[in-house]
């Protein structure tokens, strides 16, 4: 199951900053695996070696909306689960690599003849 478990990442300020302190990625995961099955697809997946899983259940929130004619309906979002995952040192998961790269060269701008 480890290669075929959709690992999602969380893109956020909070696991951006965990990712590049601590080594520590979070993934959005089945709701009905094991902190070992999670590690075992993260070292699949990315070839790194995985020294810590935590892993955590968030709840869905309710939320209301309206009709027409003014009707107010509550519905639910989704449960899911939210796996942290510790790396080694040194080993990296190119999650953010798009925003890690920046352009090194200044833009040219041409002067025209007055």
């Amino acid at each position: 199951m480890s290669k075929t478990m959709i690992l999602k990442p969380r893109i956020s300020e909070k696991a951006y900053a965990l990712a590049q302190t601590s080594n520590v990625y979070v993934f959005q995961v089945p709701t009905d695996v094991a902190k070992l099955e999670v590690a075992q697809a993260v070292t699949a997946q990315f070839d790194v070696t995985v020294l810590d899983v935590n892993i955590m259940n968030v709840k869905g929130k309710v939320k209301r909306s309206v009709r027409k004619g003014g009707r107010a309906t509550l519905g639910k979002r989704s449960d899911f689960k939210k796996a942290y995952v510790t790396i080694k040192a040194g080993d990296i998961i190119p999650i953010y690599a798009a925003e890690d790269e920046k352009p090194t060269e200044k833009p040219v701008v041409k002067k025209g003849k007055k």
